[in-house]
């Protein structure tokens, strides 16, 4: 069975997440707390059940040293 194109797209985005959070030595509790945000919600985004907000993406990128342009690297190749 195909995966939906909303849930993949929401799936890879979360493992870049989570690429870029463990790449940068942070835990998931650590990295919601330097954005100022849920450490379930960022658990959430990374597992893909979660559409992240602007505001969050940009929170989420400044608190890894990233751009938002980095986390959405490579999301749309199959």
């Amino acid at each position: 069975m195909e995966i939906p194109e909303r849930k993949r797209l929401l799936v890879r985005f979360g493992e870049n997440l989570r690429s870029w959070r463990i790449n940068g030595g942070l835990s998931q509790e650590e990295l919601a707390h330097k954005a100022g945000l849920d450490r379930s919600y960022v658990g959430g985004v990374e597992r893909g059940e979660r559409n992240v907000s602007l505001i969050n993406l940009v929170k989420l990128a400044r608190s890894l040293g990233v751009t938002v342009s980095d986390l959405f690297r490579g999301i749309e190749d199959d």
